[in-house]
């Protein structure tokens, strides 16, 4: 069966890339997913289907890469933030790093047959973020110089580039303003260091920029500012004016570079997308406002203010598909990033290469049966919001958040919206439905307006699901915060 995506039209972005098409990717993650779609089903049904010439991955997932061999696809593949100690003391760790993830996958010399075309190899994840503190910082250079020269000895150096993703916070501008732009003083010496090592070898300077986040957290971020709309309030910055955030926050990192003597370097952008669920403004049709005035610019070739006619040399989209495990501290938006719904089917349409034609959805795909689980009206349901936020705290309610696109159903709809995430997430077995007595198994959608009931892929997925069922009645920390946020109580 195939589940219909029922949020929105498809409103079709009419634009050719042309000469920049070969400069824009996706991210595409599955650690964070409870029932990945497989990599058979992504690499030819979405990538190749869609004509997206270049991957950015967090792994080397060995699915992952047998899918992606012979594509011809271009790929980044990541090193976690938490292998960053062990690599930077240890040269042998690195070289087999090397060796398991790239080597093995790389494609032959004679270039005849298969193999993965692996263009970066990002170390760390953010590693600079400001939360972390000092946690990863110390060990980014020195991994990165062992990587090299593993790659060196693998003779694959002159192949394959470094890069160490950072988050837009990792600089700082005195009064908003990008001629102000510095990094973070805490980064400062680092950053020196790590700047030598890439332009030494070659590498850009990669830059993860999060216009939403901007626009939750900083009062003076109009939404017309991030979404490219010319209409909105320009920012003056001496002779140069900025009509959007993106400019801005490029702009100041150009400014960072040149304070610190790098002022030329590349810049790639590693992620920038915008969230369709879990948050007021994150729907699909505000996603495709920013994706369309995203794509126009860097069509435009115009670049920045500070680089005129230069734009990013590369830039990915985050993200290809949604994740439903990702972290939520910084907000329930956080597992809605996809272009595509977990299942492979466009939330709204844009051009990642394929041109005037809509998006390809994933076709083929394999669902579980095709039940729900609900409340069951005919029982006393004066402990089911306390079922509901439990079910919360092990699945997946971010749609119930206010202005997500389940918020508006009433009680006791959100609490059968809970009880149906946790089945899913479990399998659909039978005891996942039970919540005291309080489940019911149906057959009939539930599903109301644009508030989708899903079903869960038939796939394997991460043990770390794999939780002891019928635990609904366990009172867990933060029980009380679901209850509350989502309308449970």
């Amino acid at each position: 069966m195939r589940c219909d995506y029922r949020s929105v039209t498809l409103v079709p972005l009419l634009l050719s890339w042309g000469a920049v098409a070969m400069a824009l990717g996706v991210n595409w993650g599955t650690s964070s997913s409870s029932h990945p779609l497989p990599p058979s089903t992504v690499v030819p049904g979405l990538l190749k289907a869609n004509n997206i010439t270049r991957v950015k991955l967090s792994g080397a997932d060995p699915d992952v890469m047998a899918s992606l061999s012979g594509s011809g696809i271009q790929v980044t593949v990541g090193i976690p933030n938490e292998m960053l100690r062990a690599l930077s003391s240890s040269k042998k760790d690195a070289a087999s790093w090397v060796h398991d993830n790239v080597t093995r996958y790389f494609p032959p010399i004679s270039g005849v047959g298969g193999g993965v075309r692996i263009e970066y190899i990002a170390v760390g994840d953010e590693p600079f973020l400001s939360s972390y503190g000092q946690q990863f910082q110390h060990f980014v250079v020195g991994a990165a110089t062992n990587i090299q020269l593993a790659l060196t000895a693998a003779k694959l150096a002159n192949n394959v580039k470094i890069i160490v993703p950072c988050t837009s916070d990792a600089y700082q501008s005195d009064m908003n303003l990008p001629s102000k732009g510095h990094f973070r003083p805490d980064l400062t010496k680092t950053m020196i260091e790590l700047l030598s090592f890439l332009s030494k070898h070659g590498s850009p300077f990669v830059v993860d920029i999060n216009p939403f986040l901007a626009l939750q957290q900083n009062k003076n971020v109009s939404l017309g500012y991030v979404l490219f709309q010319s209409k909105s309030h320009a920012v003056t910055d001496g002779h140069n004016k900025y009509k959007n955030y993106f400019d801005a926050s490029i702009d100041t990192l150009i400014s960072s570079l040149s304070k610190v003597g790098f002022g030329d370097m590349d810049i790639v952008v590693g992620r920038i997308g915008w969230p369709t669920d879990g948050a007021v403004n994150a729907t699909p049709a505000v996603a495709q406002t920013f994706m369309q005035g995203l794509i126009d610019h860097l069509k435009s070739k115009a670049g920045t203010p500070l680089r005129l006619k230069r734009p990013p040399r590369e830039t990915y989209i985050f993200s290809l598909l949604d994740e439903d495990q990702r972290g939520i501290t910084t907000g329930n938006y956080e597992r809605h990033w996809g272009i595509f719904t977990f299942d492979g089917q466009a939330k709204y349409n844009v051009d990642l290469g394929q041109g005037s034609k809509n998006l390809v959805n994933a076709h083929n795909v394999e669902y579980l049966a095709s039940k729900w689980c609900v409340v069951n009206n005919n029982k006393d349901l004066s402990n089911a919001s306390a079922g509901a936020a439990d079910a919360c705290s092990n699945a997946d309610c971010t749609a119930l958040s206010p202005g997500g696109s389940c918020f508006g159903i009433s009680w006791p709809g959100n609490v059968s919206y809970a009880f149906n995430s946790y089945y899913q997430q479990h399998d659909q077995s039978a005891d996942s439905c039970d919540f005291g007595g309080l489940g019911l198994i149906t057959t009939v959608d539930p599903s109301i307006d644009d508030c989708r009931f899903t079903i869960a892929l038939h796939t394997s997925f991460s043990s770390s699901v794999h939780e002891t069922l019928g635990m609904w009645w366990t009172i867990v920390v933060g029980a009380c915060v679901c209850s509350c946020l989502l309308g449970f109580a």
